[in-house]
């Protein structure tokens, strides 16, 4: 694995994602984003590890044009503008991250032999926790008993 960090694009393969978008046409990128979400989130065999980091850096797009969500990395990430990207992405990009870290996930399996995979599966976390907040445990019953 060409790994530095636990970050969306601090992989080799994440960084030449951001490139490729780089060098893709405009009209291309939101497609080429969705189809590497598609990918992930389908229900196959196994999700091999290039896979599973090109949809991580591109659930990280998503998030970034999240009203909560902060700019992907600067220095690996795409430097070209991604169009607004649609709102269904949100939805693709949980499910995406959740082959990320299933069973099935060949990255999920190399990062569960490294030493800092908690502070990865941390940020896969954040990630989908952005775009898809879990509902706050509820202080008050609405029922007596």
């Amino acid at each position: 694995m060409g790994i530095w960090d636990t970050g969306p694009f601090d992989n080799d393969t994440a960084a030449d994602f951001g490139g490729d978008l780089d060098e893709a046409a405009w009209e291309e990128r939101e497609p080429t984003i969705r189809g590497v979400l598609v990918r992930a989130a389908s229900p196959v065999d196994f999700l091999g590890i290039y896979d599973g980091e090109r949809a991580v850096a591109a659930a990280a797009l998503v998030v970034a044009q999240h009203h909560e969500g902060e700019p992907v990395c600067l220095n690996y990430g795409p430097s070209e503008p991604v169009p607004e990207l649609p709102a269904d992405l949100r939805m693709l990009a949980v499910d995406a991250l959740d082959g990320v870290v299933s069973d099935r996930s060949e990255l999920a399996e190399q990062w569960a032999e490294a030493a800092n995979w908690s502070k990865w599966r941390q940020e896969i976390t954040r990630l989908r926790d952005l775009l898809d907040p879990p509902i706050p445990p509820q202080e008050e019953a609405l029922f007596e008993i």
